[in-house]
């Protein structure tokens, strides 16, 4: 499977970074099957740190061969359970992670919205699922521990834009 990262820089070798702030799924190495929407972020990396440029590094993933042996919690759509655990995270409840791979929808700048509107109660959870349910979300895939970079293999880079 392939997987891109956007970036202003090439990451020939990924590594889980200190987050200078709470993501979705936590810390770790985050990826997507969307080309258009990594392009999308490494414009708006670069044009945030202000140095470099923008470049999507592409990697080959061992899906098969990472379910049997990592841990992966997947999120098959922005449910309850995927709201509850991204608020968990955006606010920095959820310290732990338990799992080497998450994967679900990203909460982007709209679907953002609609969370802090539910993490700071000025909208309940019922209409906070039927906002997420009407919008289109893309994929991340988020590496959270060393062991799951070793089932990723940089190949590339496609720094169309």
């Amino acid at each position: 499977m392939k997987l891109y990262h956007g970036s202003n820089i090439i990451v020939d070798e990924p590594k889980i970074l200190t987050q200078y702030r709470e993501l979705d799924f936590g810390a770790g190495f985050y990826t997507t099957l969307n080309l258009k929407q990594a392009l999308k972020f490494a414009a708006h990396v670069t044009e945030w740190r202000e140095t470099g440029k923008a470049v999507v590094n592409v990697y080959e993933f061992d899906e098969e061969r990472a379910a049997k042996e990592l841990s992966h919690l997947h999120f098959a759509a922005a449910d309850e359970p995927w709201l509850d655990f991204v608020v968990a995270n955006r606010s920095g409840k959820q310290r732990k992670n338990e799992y080497d791979i998450i994967s679900g929808a990203v909460a982007n700048d709209d679907v953002y919205t609609t969370i802090t509107l539910f993490a700071s109660g000025q909208i309940d959870k019922e209409s906070a699922l039927k906002r997420l349910a009407v919008r289109k979300l893309y994929h991340q895939t988020m590496f959270a521990t060393n062991r799951a970079l070793t089932f990723l293999k940089f190949v590339g880079t496609n720094e169309e834009g």
